[in-house]
């Protein structure tokens, strides 16, 4: 049996030690070791085994290609960052000078470019601040302008944000009460106007981002209520700082402002395309109050992510937005090249066209042309489970593999993976 210090000494483990660190090289060298002890591994193939028992990085995430069809999964993570926001956090890891003034060697605002970058693609808007959530900064806002008094929100907009969290436990969780108005269906700005008081500290509107009323409903215009003498929030959920055509249905934050809401809160991580945070827009007054009320420091956003959210606000088109705007003819011809490539390798597979959707709590209801790679559904748990993780969709018993979210640049990586997926290694 090799000794542990020799198969560390071999070049290859050595390398890995500096890449991954010691404890999982050693971890991977025992586990061989193991191997071999219970006669499944020949003592001279300890170190190979060894080499190919390490990780492939030092944390436990592990990247894997989108092929859901769900452009923005919570599950894998909601955007892709831009190659720029990437090399962004890159240049931020180290010593940076987030909260210091080069030229005077003095304290500076903590991610005063970021903020401006943001305020500068949402020209309403006074200032800006940034927290590590959406929903952190909508409990920023409760808990600084509302604790121990009112917030007035339609009874329709009482949502559940995911995964068991619901929009009034967040807000009741600050000290704040809710005046709920209206009906599940249909709210007018007579039934905010009638509930507003002396304990009233600001009318909420939540979009519900991932559910649509349809039918017999109402709801009260932005600028009715904004006119009714106490601040308007604007809970937009999405992070679509403008207007876009694909997305008419979609409230953005620069539309939210004009029409006169005193604050916006939105997410960073979905379509802004960007790094999770919770962005806060508005009033120069409230977001400042906002920004100096002690649990923003609880809520304080990193530099890597500043560096992210800056790289995105001023940085070339994002991996959401190309994903969104995929045009599904080249969609269609890119799943028949590679269906045509993996069939004369042997594989079953066929190049079909389906509906991509835009997820992470975003545009309900709204389906985007797509294309894919229809493969035998147990695919999906050998895609899932290989050396370059692919995660599709199962539907009508096959596994699909949705091109809509998958950057052109991975298709031979998507690829690759497929071949290694396949029965006999075709």
């Amino acid at each position: 049996m090799p000794r542990t210090d020799v198969l560390l000494a071999d070049p290859r483990l050595a390398a890995a030690i500096t890449r991954l660190g010691p404890r999982p090289v050693k971890a991977a060298v025992h586990r061989a070791q193991r191997r071999a002890r219970h006669g499944t591994v020949a003592p001279e193939e300890v170190a190979d085994t060894a080499v190919a028992l390490l990780p492939p990085t030092a944390g436990g995430l592990r990247p894997v290609i989108n092929a859901t069809g769900v452009l923005l999964h919570t599950n894998l993570g909601r955007a892709a960052l831009s190659a720029a926001a990437r090399q962004a956090v890159r240049d931020a890891a180290g010593p940076t000078d987030v909260e210091l003034d080069l030229r005077t060697g003095v304290r500076a605002r903590r991610g005063r470019s970021a903020l401006e970058a943001l305020c500068g693609r949402v020209p309403s808007a006074a200032a800006a601040h940034v927290v590590n959530n959406g929903a952190a900064a909508l409990l920023l806002a409760a808990t600084a302008l509302a604790a121990g008094r009112e917030i007035v929100i339609g009874r329709g907009e009482m949502v559940e944000i995911g995964d068991g969290f619901r929009l009034p436990d967040l807000l009741v969780s600050t000290g704040a009460r809710l005046r709920e108005v209206g009906t599940t269906n249909r709210t007018n700005a007579a039934d905010y106007a009638d509930a507003i008081g002396p304990e009233t500290a600001f009318v909420l509107r939540v979009h519900p981002s991932n559910f649509r009323v349809t039918g017999f409903t109402r709801a009260a215009p932005t600028r009715d209520l904004a006119a009714l003498g106490v601040p308007l929030v604007v809970d937009i959920g999405s992070g679509l700082l403008g207007p876009h055509p694909l997305l008419p249905d979609e409230p953005d934050a620069e539309t939210a402002l004009r029409d006169g809401a005193a604050l916006v809160t939105a997410s960073g991580d979905k379509l802004l395309g960007g790094p999770q945070c919770g962005l806060l827009l508005g009033d120069g007054d409230l977001v400042r109050t906002l920004a100096r009320h002690p649990l923003a420091r609880a809520l304080r956003v990193d530099k890597l992510a500043l560096a992210a959210l800056e790289a995105t606000l001023t940085g070339p088109e994002t991996p959401t937005a190309r994903a969104l705007a995929a045009d599904p003819r080249a969609l269609t011809h890119r799943a028949e090249r590679l269906a045509a490539e993996l069939g004369a390798s042997g594989v079953d597979v066929q190049a079909v066209t389906c509906t991509a959707t835009v997820g992470g709590g975003g545009a309900p209801g709204v389906e985007l042309p797509s294309a894919a790679l229809s493969l035998p559904e147990p695919y999906a748990a050998a895609l899932r489970t290989g050396p370059a993780p692919v995660v599709g969709r199962l539907e009508a018993g096959r596994c699909l593999l949705d091109l809509r979210a998958v950057e052109p640049e991975d298709d031979d990586r998507l690829a690759e993976a497929v071949r290694t997926a396949a029965p006999d290694g075709r």
